[in-house]
């Protein structure tokens, strides 16, 4: 959840003009406002230092029969079963994510002065607990509620992702000395030739975290001392922007057009998404330098090819594939019917239905009788195929995260309100890196 709102509030920051184009600017202000009021509740956001966050509300046990969020199929609103609050102690993924989602949204709301420095301060003390030696651990770890669903790989690229927000929402230079850290850098194998961390997701912030250092090495140029982690993380994001084209043959790639960035696992979509995101944001970051593409080895990309990448993916997730099929509920005329949605698939006819009464509606083979409108689902397989099937969440299943990437790619995009970026937003808190040049001496007199 916190993944889904450092998306939303970055793709804001990127591109509000588009965003203001569309009529779409206060409502994705109140969404995001929404998840970080949320997110301000789970700890003590007034304190400077914090020993637990809230991590989960309910939840469920692999196999479990007792009525839980897995067992049961019931509207929210008619949910009556026990959904305990989980806390955690230590958990510096999460808490690393959270401290990003704060400071990108506190840039999102400069011009209201007291929620965004309410955003700052939780951003930073949360950021510090992420930090705290003694509390270094994935929050999943020994977690049954936790740890079969949101199972973290590790920690040292929040660390990265949650100081670069850090810092370009206070200008506080310890933040860019941590996210140009070069032991975070090492732990988090950042630049290691690594197909799977070129691959942004909720889990793995790395080529989200080096892309916007590049964008601050392209606009800012800081120099010594950040210069020689910036130039390895600028080369890196230039390698991954390679190995997203299909003339590389780093990934696989279905017969139909899609890239398979998660090895041909279930729910694609969200993957190729906030990567197609990612190489229209890095176009948007070399045009506005105007530096008409990057190398690959020795070839020379032109920035329409990548752009293309993006737009043939997004197009892929809207219809342009071989099942002729949306994978956006209410887009064209042809998409899902049966999301895996608890809300979506029970009628709003006045009755409440109990625990397992609900599961005649997971289990019914008809449409699903509320349309969840603009929602992606995980996507086909990977030779193109895909079961409009309730009961299959990895065909049906709609998330936060996945579609907070769709909307960060398709706010890139779109040409409403102008191709291009907003270069100047990100850095509004940003001092300049060098002192002031003096004075000129006053002029001599004899």
């Amino acid at each position: 959840m916190a993944f889904a709102m450092t998306m939303l509030s970055w793709s804001v920051i990127e591109y509000s003009q588009k965003y203001e184009a569309i009529d779409e600017y206060k409502h994705t202000r109140d969404l995001i406002k929404w998840g970080t009021d949320y997110l301000l509740l789970t700890f003590n956001s007034s304190a400077s230092k914090i020993d637990k966050i809230y991590c989960q509300v309910g939840g469920s046990q692999n196999g479990s029969r007792q009525p839980d969020d897995h067992y049961c199929w019931q509207r929210p609103e008619d949910m009556d079963y026990p959904r305990p609050s989980r806390v955690v102690n230590a958990g510096s993924d999460l808490a690393g994510e959270m401290a990003a989602a704060l400071a990108a949204a506190s840039i999102v709301f400069r011009d209201d002065e007291v929620y965004s420095k309410k955003l700052v301060r939780g951003a930073e003390t949360v950021y510090a607990f992420a930090r705290d030696l003694g509390k270094r651990q994935p929050y999943s770890r020994g977690k049954p509620y936790v740890e079969p669903f949101y199972n973290s790989t590790g920690y040292y690229d929040e660390f990265i992702w949650g100081a670069t927000w850090l810092y370009y929402a206070t200008g506080n230079v310890k933040y860019i000395r941590w996210a140009t850290e070069p032991g975070f850098s090492k732990h988090s194998k950042a630049l290691y030739r690594i197909s799977d961390l070129s691959v942004l997701s909720w889990d793995n912030k790395l080529p989200a975290a080096m892309l916007l250092l590049t964008r601050c090495r392209i606009f800012l140029n800081p120099g010594y001392p950040y210069e020689e982690m910036l130039h390895m993380y600028h080369n890196k994001t230039e390698l991954n922007m390679c190995s997203y084209l299909q003339q590389f043959n780093v990934f696989n790639w279905t017969k139909g057009g899609m890239i398979q960035l998660s090895s041909g696992r279930p729910q694609p979509l969200q993957y190729v998404a906030n990567t197609a995101f990612l190489a229209s944001l890095f176009v948007d970051y070399l045009n506005a330098t105007r530096v008409p593409g990057f190398q690959c080895g020795s070839k020379f990309i032109p920035l329409d090819v990548l752009r293309s990448f993006a737009t043939s993916q997004i197009n892929y997730i809207l219809g342009d594939n071989p099942m002729k099929m949306s994978y956006v509920v209410g887009y064209g005329t042809k998409f899902p019917r049966h999301i895996h949605h608890r809300g979506a698939s029970i009628p709003n006819d006045k009755r409440r239905y109990s625990c397992t009464g609900g599961w005649k509606w997971r289990d019914s083979p008809k449409p699903n009788p509320n349309n969840i409108t603009g929602a992606m689902v995980g996507g086909p397989d990977r030779f193109d195929r895909f079961r409009d099937v309730r009961k299959n969440y990895n065909f049906t299943e709609p998330t936060l995260a996945g579609n907070a990437g769709l909307v960060a790619a398709l706010s890139s995009l779109t040409s409403s309100g102008g191709i291009g970026i907003d270069k100047n937003r990100m850095f509004s808190a940003v001092p300049p890196l060098y002192p002031p040049s003096p004075p000129p001496p006053p002029a001599w007199k004899p």
